[in-house]
C-alpha cells in the first residue's frame, strides 16, 4: 500500500482498511422485514471482483473531496512466499480433506471407498477419521453388539416365561428367517444399510419371535398333555396359522403408509417400512414351516418329554 499516493489522492488508510475488509469478508449494514422474518444486510465485493489481484483495477474508493479514485493506483502488487502451514493431528503431520458423498450414495459407501482408497497409499501413511465422521464409525460399530443385546433380551425374557432353557432356543431360531426377508427387501428396493433400517431390522427381531411364540406356546402345552412333539408340533401350526395370519398382514399393513412414503423424510420410512414389510412376509410365509421343525428339533435335543412319557 503506498501511502504517500493515499495521501496524495486524499483517501485515508483506515478507509483503504474499511473498503479491504468489506470487498474481501463482509460488513453488516442493517436488517429488514421480508414475509414476517427479518434479514440481516452484509456488502461485500462480486466474487468475479475479487479473485486475482488485478481485479483491485475494477475497485474505486472515495477521497476526502468526494471524487472516486482507481484503488489500483493506490497499491503494488507482486507474488511472494508465505511461511508454510503445517497441520497435526494426534502429534503427527497430517492433511484434512473434506468431502461427502455423492447423490443416491450412502455415507458408509463413500466412507469404505475412501477407506479403500487409503488402504493402497504407500506405507507409511496412515489416516483417522474426525467430527461426524468418526461418530459414524463409532456409532456403527455398536450394531452388532446393540443386535446381541436384543437377543440376549429376548432370550431372557422367553426362558422366565416357559421355566425352561430349552424352548427360547426354538423361538430365537426363526430369527434368521426374517432376517433374510429384511435383507430379500432392502436388495430389491434399493435400501441403504442406514439407522432407520436397522430400527427395522430390531423391530423384525421382536415380530419374528412373536409368531414363533404363538406356535410354540401352544405346541409346549400339547406335548405336556401327552401328544407326541411331532403331532404337537403339527396341531399347534394348524390351530394358532390364523392368529399369526391376522397379527402379521394387520402389521404389514400397519407400517404399508412407511413404504409407500413420499416427500421429506421419505428415506427413513421407507427403509422402516420396507424391512419390516419384507421381514414380516418371509416370517409368516417360512415361518409356518421352520417354527414347528425347530420346535421339534429342540426339545429332542434337550430331551423333553411329555407326561406320558412320548418324546
Amino acid at each position: 500500500m503506498d501511502q504517500a499516493k493515499a495521501s496524495a489522492f486524499g483517501v485515508a488508510l483506515s478507509d483503504i482498511h474499511d473498503m479491504l475488509q468489506t470487498g474481501w469478508g463482509s460488513a453488516y449494514l442493517n436488517d429488514f422485514l421480508d414475509k414476517g422474518r427479518i434479514k440481516k444486510v452484509y456488502l461485500q465485493a462480486r466474487p468475479e471482483a475479487r479473485m486475482l489481484p488485478e481485479d483491485f483495477d475494477k475497485w474505486h474508493i472515495r477521497n476526502n473531496s468526494g471524487e472516486m479514485v482507481p484503488f489500483g493506483a493506490l497499491i503494488a502488487r507482486r507474488w511472494i512466499y508465505g511461511s508454510p502451514r503445517i497441520e497435526h493431528y494426534n502429534g503427527l503431520p497430517s492433511l484434512d480433506m473434506v468431502g461427502e458423498a455423492a447423490p443416491g450414495v450412502s455415507t458408509g459407501l463413500a466412507m469404505a471407498a475412501a477407506e479403500e482408497i487409503m488402504d493402497g497409499m504407500p506405507a507409511g501413511l496412515g489416516y483417522a477419521w474426525t467430527g461426524i465422521s468418526l461418530q459414524e464409525k463409532q456409532a456403527g460399530a455398536q450394531a452388532v453388539m446393540l443386535y446381541g443385546i436384543s437377543l440376549l433380551v429376548v432370550f431372557l425374557c422367553l426362558a422366565a416365561l416357559y421355566e425352561s432353557w430349552s424352548i427360547p432356543f426354538a423361538v430365537l431360531l426363526v430369527v434368521p428367517v426374517g432376517i433374510v426377508g429384511v435383507q430379500l427387501g432392502a436388495l430389491l428396493f434399493k435400501q441403504a444399510n442406514d439407522v432407520y433400517f436397522q430400527v427395522g431390522f430390531l423391530t423384525v427381531i421382536g415380530l419374528s419371535a412373536k409368531n414363533a411364540i404363538l406356535i410354540v406356546e401352544f405346541a409346549k402345552a400339547l406335548h405336556e398333555e401327552g401328544a407326541s412333539l411331532v403331532d404337537a408340533a403339527v396341531r399347534a401350526c394348524r390351530l394358532r396359522l390364523r392368529p399369526i395370519l391376522m397379527t402379521s398382514f394387520a402389521f404389514v399393513l400397519g407400517v404399508l403408509p412407511l413404504a409407500r412414503s413420499s416427500g421429506a423424510g421419505s428415506g427413513g420410512q421407507n427403509a422402516i417400512g420396507i424391512g419390516v414389510i419384507g421381514g414380516m412376509l418371509s416370517v409368516t410365509v417360512l415361518g409356518a414351516f421352520f417354527i414347528p421343525l425347530f420346535f421339534v428339533l429342540v426339545s429332542r435335543l434337550f430331551g423333553t418329554k411329555a407326561k406320558g412319557g412320548h418324546a
